[in-house]
């Protein structure tokens, strides 16, 4: 029977013949030189008294040119991604049962809102930020802060108005003076920004000096005040909400600004038994306490486990045929994209529903991206990334309705590879 040996140093695997037990082994890899182990006992071996004396092995260093050529060792980078394999499926399961548990919590508090709920949630999952656009009194606010107690994030919430300026929300440097040395220093004091999960409600209600504020803490997860730069607590997410309604005295987000935000959400109003469990919640003695199932550190494990999900060769086309159809000029796209379409997305947006989708394909209990996540995931993603012509707003023609021709042109092709 062969021993199996694995060298102390390199941890390369071998198999000797029974001969060599006992014996000096130098490995060919390391050259180190170790010893063999003795053969095993066979259980049905006689009482030690029992034996025979036996003449000790004469120890001899066995060089690798006189052993039978070993099988191939088994890599150490084979070990490791089995370990990692394991250590992604439990994030991933970790991730689904996350995801039960955070709306379970949401729930107490918020009535409905089930698809709003989860496009957040997947733009969270994902490492990117989220725009929701609805009417006041959709619990919109209420919704952000429920999440952040969910996922036990620290939150902050911003009021953006006609006056807030950049160094309301990202912080300044101020003089202090020292008590005991009675100097002066300038000491930064952090803003808003410095937290893990911002809600900037209403948005558009602040100037673009301000907006511009929060690119660079969305882009870079930094912020950048009298020339040194400093780094935010990680996880960090933005949240914004805007008004559809009351557009006076508003500054609408530039395109540039819209395409950081991964998903456009739209919070619509609830339906009939929605609205009377919210009176009834609401206008009596209801409470409810919402307990933490995630915390910050699972996120960025989760982040970086969602990333690792395969997407099949048909659904990537599927996503860059989707995409490109909603470009006018592609050679592909439908005669109505030129009447109807003036801005284009870009590939940032295939990025955004590649990665939506796999964090979706993972609420669901799947480890792999398939069509109908994407469908699912496209008016949000493209809601912000299209701009309507002017032909098409004095038709009346909702950009939603433009994503939902441009999905019906799209072709479906059949399942290949998996990439």
């Amino acid at each position: 029977m062969d021993i199996a040996f694995k060298c102390p140093l390199c941890e390369e695997e071998f198999r000797v013949g029974p001969a060599l037990a006992g014996t000096e082994f130098q490995c060919p890899t390391c050259l180190k030189i170790s010893l063999l182990p003795p053969l095993p006992e066979p259980e049905d071996a006689p009482p030690a008294e029992a034996k025979a004396p036996a003449a000790p092995p004469v120890p001899a260093i066995v060089s690798a040119s006189t052993l039978p050529a070993p099988p191939p060792p088994v890599p150490k980078a084979v070990a490791h991604a089995t370990a990692s394999d394991a250590d992604d499926a439990r994030l991933a399961q970790r991730l689904t049962d996350a995801y039960a548990s955070v709306t379970e919590e949401v729930a107490k508090l918020i009535v409905g809102q089930e698809e709003v709920i989860e496009q957040l949630l997947i733009a969270i999952f994902a490492r990117s930020h989220c725009l929701l656009e609805g009417v006041p009194g959709l619990a919109k606010t209420y919704m952000v802060k429920t999440l952040a107690d969910a996922l036990q994030l620290s939150f902050r919430r911003v009021q953006f108005t006609p006056d807030l300026m950049p160094a309301d929300i990202t912080g300044t440097d101020v003089i202090q003076e020292d008590p005991t040395t009675g100097r002066r220093n300038l000491t930064f004091l952090k803003g808003p920004l410095f937290a893990q999960m911002i809600l900037a409600d209403e948005i558009n209600r602040s100037p673009p000096k301000t907006q511009a504020a929060l690119l660079e803490a969305m882009q870079e997860h930094s912020i950048t005040v009298g020339g040194r730069t400093y780094k935010l607590e990680q996880p960090f997410f933005v949240l914004a909400t805007q008004n559809p309604v009351e557009q006076e005295g508003t500054y609408p987000l530039p395109e540039a600004q819209k395409d950081r935000f991964m998903f456009h959400v739209r919070v619509d109003y609830p339906t009939r038994e929605q609205e009377r469990e919210i009176i009834k919640r609401t206008t009596s003695a209801y409470t409810a306490d919402i307990d933490p199932v995630v915390t910050g550190e699972e996120v960025i494990a989760i982040q970086k486990t969602v990333r690792k999900v395969p997407v099949p060769d048909h659904v990537t086309d599927f996503v860059l045929d989707l995409v490109r159809r909603a470009r006018p000029t592609d050679a592909d796209a439908p005669a109505f994209t030129k009447e109807l379409i003036a801005w284009v997305p870009g590939p940032r947006a295939c990025q955004q529903l590649i990665l939506g989708g796999k964090v979706r394909a993972v609420l669901r209990g799947r480890f792999h991206v398939t069509v109908e996540d994407i469908e699912a995931l496209a008016p949000p993603v493209l809601r912000h990334r299209l701009v309507p012509t002017f032909n098409a707003e004095a038709e009346g023609v909702k950009v939603d309705d433009i994503i939902r021709r441009v999905l019906k042109e799209t072709p479906r092709h059949e399942p290949k590879k998996v990439m």
